[in-house]
Parts: C-alpha cells; sequence; structure tokens
C-alpha cells in the first residue's frame, strides 16, 4: 500500500474515532467540564491547507451525511474575510491543518489588493481537534486591529478570543482573557458556537451565537461588548423546543438574523421553518422585517418571526446566507429538501431566497443543487443579485459541494439565469463559497474543495469579480506569493 494511503487510512480512523468521542461528548459532557486546551503557536503555515472533515458516516455509496474540504465552513460562522480600506488588504481566516489533517489550525491571512499577492498565513493557534465546526471567525476595530474568535462545538472544547498585536498586521496575536457578565458577577467568556460577529464603529463588537443547554438544545442569543474584554449579559432571541441554527448579517448599523428550528423529539437533523428578526439600536429593542417590535425570548413555534412554515409538508430548512440592501430590507438563502440524508431520495433541494418587499415576503427558487450542505453566498446591487455556489454536479455526486456558477438576477430575485460556471473537471468538490465584508472585485469570494466520499488534502481558492479562479499554493515560504488561475477570465 501506498504511504499516502496508509496516511489516509489513518486519517480516516482517527476522524471516525473523533466523531463518536466528540458526539457522545456534547450530548453527555457537564457543561463546566474542562478538557484539554488549545496550543498557542503564532508561526506561519507556509501555505494554506484547508481542514477535511466529515460528520456522521451514512454506511451507503455517499459515506457520510457530509464532508469534505471545510476551510470555511460552516454557515453560521461569520465573517471569514474583510476587507480593511485603509490599507487595501482583505484579511481572512480559515480552518487549516497540516498535511495529515491531524488537527485544526486557525490560520489568518491576507490579500494585499496592491501586490496582488497573499500573504503567508499565521497559526493562531492549534485547536487540538479535527471538528471543522471549531473554525475561527474574523473581526477589525475601530483601530485596525484584528481579532480572532475561536469557536467550540458544544461544551466539550474551550473558545478562545486573540487580538493582533499591531493594527493591520498578522504576525503576532495575543491572547484575551475575556468575561461576560453571568448573573451579575464576570466570569469567563470560554464558550461559544457558531460565532457571528460585527464591529460596529463608536459602539463595538454584538456577537450573535448558540450556547447549549443541560438538554443538548443549541439555544441562539447575543452579546455586546465595547473593548472585545468585557462582555455584557448574553441575551437568549429563542428556545422553541429543541433549539435552532441562526445566520446573520450587518449594514449601516443594523443587524438581521435568520434562524430555523428543531421540532421537540424529531432529531437535530430535522430543522424546518424560517423566522427572521432585526434590530438598529445594537439589541435593545428587537423587530420583525415590518418594524413590529418582539418580546424575547421567542419560545412558540408560531411567532411574529415566522417568515415560512415548511413544517406542514414537513421539509427540511437549510440557513445558506443572508444580506441587508442598502435600505436595511433583508434577503435570506435557504435549501429546503425532503430530508437529511445525501442521495436523490430527498430531492428536489431547492436553492430559495425569501425577500421582504416592506410589507410581505415572497420566496423564489434559484436553482436546485443535489446536497443539503452545499452553500454559497448572496451579492446585492440594488435590483440586480448576484448568487455564487456549488449548484452544478461534482465528481463527488449527492455529497456536499460541486463545481462553481455565478447565477443572476436582475428583477429583485423571481427570475434567475446562471451567467458562467466557474470551476469545471475539477477532481473534488467545492464547497462553502463566502462572501468577504465588504468584497472588492480582486477577492470576491473564498472557498475550499476535498473529495467528499474520503479524506483528501484540501485547497483553498478565491474568485475575483472577472469570474477567475485562483488556487492558493499549499507549500511556500515567502512572506507573499502569488496564486495562479484554474481558468480564464473572458
Amino acid at each position: 500500500m501506498k504511504k499516502y494511503n496508509i496516511v489516509m487510512l489513518i486519517t480516516l480512523m482517527s476522524t471516525l474515532l473523533s466523531f463518536s468521542v466528540e458526539t457522545w461528548a456534547q450530548e453527555h459532557v457537564h457543561p463546566d467540564a474542562q478538557f484539554a486546551e488549545a496550543d498557542i503557536i503564532g508561526q506561519k503555515a507556509n501555505g494554506f491547507k484547508g481542514i477535511w472533515y466529515m460528520n456522521q458516516p451514512s454506511n451507503d455509496e455517499y459515506a457520510y451525511k457530509y464532508s469534505g474540504g471545510m476551510a470555511t465552513y460552516p454557515a453560521n460562522h461569520r465573517p471569514f474575510a474583510i476587507y480593511a480600506p485603509q490599507v487595501q488588504k482583505t484579511f481572512f481566516c480559515f480552518g487549516g491543518s497540516d498535511d495529515e489533517n491531524s488537527t485544526l489550525y486557525h490560520n489568518v491571512s491576507y490579500y494585499d489588493h496592491k501586490r496582488k499577492k497573499l500573504a503567508n498565513p499565521t497559526i493562531v493557534l492549534d485547536k487540538k481537534t479535527t471538528d471543522a465546526h471549531d473554525n475561527p471567525v474574523i473581526s477589525l476595530d475601530d483601530k485596525g486591529y484584528i481579532w480572532i474568535f475561536s469557536t467550540s462545538h458544544g461544551t466539550s472544547r474551550p473558545s478562545y478570543i486573540s487580538k493582533s498585536r499591531k493594527p493591520y498586521q498578522i504576525d503576532q496575536f495575543e491572547p484575551i482573557q475575556a468575561t461576560e457578565m453571568v448573573d451579575g458577577e464576570a466570569k469567563p467568556f470560554t464558550n461559544f458556537s457558531y460565532f457571528q460577529v460585527y464591529h460596529v464603529t463608536g459602539k463595538g463588537f454584538i456577537a450573535l451565537f448558540t450556547k447549549y443547554n443541560n438538554k443538548g438544545h443549541r439555544v441562539i442569543g447575543f452579546n455586546t461588548s465595547a473593548d472585545g474584554r468585557s462582555w455584557g449579559q448574553w441575551q437568549v432571541l429563542a428556545h422553541i423546543e429543541d433549539g435552532h441554527y441562526q445566520v446573520s448579517a450587518e449594514r449601516n448599523g443594523k443587524i438581521g438574523v435568520a434562524f430555523d428550528y428543531h421540532p421537540k423529539g424529531k432529531g437535530l437533523n430535522y430543522r424546518t421553518n424560517l423566522y427572521y428578526l432585526e434590530t438598529s439600536d445594537f439589541g435593545k429593542t428587537w423587530t420583525t422585517a415590518s418594524g413590529n417590535p418582539v418580546s424575547l425570548p421567542l419560545e412558540e413555534k408560531q411567532n411574529a418571526a415566522l417568515v415560512h412554515d415548511y413544517s406542514h409538508p414537513r421539509l427540511n430548512s437549510y440557513l445558506l446566507d443572508i444580506d441587508l440592501n442598502e435600505q436595511g430590507k433583508p434577503f435570506i438563502l435557504t435549501i429546503t429538501s425532503k430530508g437529511y440524508e445525501a442521495g436523490p431520495k430527498n430531492a428536489p433541494r431547492n436553492w430559495t431566497l425569501s425577500t421582504f418587499d416592506g410589507q410581505q415576503w415572497t420566496a423564489n427558487i434559484v436553482t436546485q443543487s443535489d446536497s443539503n450542505y452545499d452553500m454559497g453566498s448572496i451579492y446585492l446591487n440594488d435590483e440586480d443579485i448576484t448568487i455564487i455556489g456549488p449548484t452544478v454536479d461534482g465528481p463527488q455526486a449527492y455529497n456536499p459541494g460541486g463545481e462553481i456558477a455565478i447565477w443572476r438576477s436582475t428583477d429583485i430575485g423571481k427570475s434567475w439565469t446562471m451567467v458562467k460556471q466557474v470551476t469545471e473537471h475539477s477532481e473534488m468538490n467545492h464547497s462553502y463559497v463566502r462572501k468577504p465584508r465588504n468584497a472588492q472585485p480582486d477577492f470576491y469570494a473564498i472557498w475550499a474543495d476535498g473529495n467528499a466520499r474520503k479524506p483528501s488534502i484540501s485547497h483553498l481558492y478565491y474568485l475575483d469579480k472577472n469570474e477567475t479562479v485562483y488556487q492558493m499554493p499549499r507549500v511556500f515560504n515567502k512572506k507573499l506569493v502569488k496564486a495562479s488561475s484554474i481558468n480564464k477570465a473572458p
């Protein structure tokens, strides 16, 4: 057997064991239990190596419920990239690994728009897991300091906050000993899942994230901090039956959040419905899209925030992306399907864009793809809307990802046209296309690839607005490097 195959077999066995142990831990471990802490690394990665991850072996030809290159996973983590006009750089983080995919590194890099080059990533820390649910997210404060929020999947591992030692520089980070208020007392802020963070000028950070209760429910809420170190009291947005996933967006100080719910006793693989709330005053008050105030937390499945009820046809609803236009109106991208298992039996998997026109919600189908865990991003430009994602079948059909395509609507989402397929003849599926905040034309989207049916290496990519795809080099030791295009611009 070749050495590479032996390494892949060891990685698969390790990943399977990791899945079993981590799943048990999330369901049975007391929230106050302590586990091995991450290692602070602070050295150069010398290349872009993405994490490969799988969840729930399916014992069929599709191998897993979902799997593949997960450097920019999941949809509920955001942002992964932010453009800083002061230095003309897009800073980004991702879930990295080593050649054996033996651990999860929290890596940070940037794209230099002047030089058209990528920076050698810094490994901020080793998360001591291969679970891509622990992937980091990034933020920039008013002074240009870079913040990395290192999430956890449930309560089985600690979470971390790191801050660059100098503005707009990625070479050195310091750990932040943050606190949150719990029943009037400041306690260590060391556990958060599915983190989504936004820095609002003059106010500070507002973060939407999940906490797991003692029943294993995913309870969604938010917290705020003026300085990233001292956080207030976590406030629950919703806890309906067995919990939620959420995705959020920020524009001009307004926060919009979309979420689903897990019906009681149906298991976490069934998530349905679509809800929406927003705040324009840094979380002091929350309203529906039409501006009607709501009392928190929401605890009933029929409530004022309900956008679409998918439970009667018993459809699963998967959250992909959300954005707000200049007027603050929400656009929410989801996939609906008949069930959680991979394969054709749960088709059609409809990419659906839900929009609010000021009076009512409408839902229009963009296209269909072959996996519940395909994920793309929304780009808004007045009446023109673009969606970029893996909507074309890839080499591992019915597994997450595929070939990346660009879809466009010129009538506010009513009708759609695929304007270009930007990857083709790939060896592995491309997945989890993410839009940088304040995305610039020459660094317009970022994602990773990976074999979706067996452990593999994973490359990272970025796309420019001219529809050219660049593969980030897996190995180099320079300070800056130029990526190679894998297709040609028109």
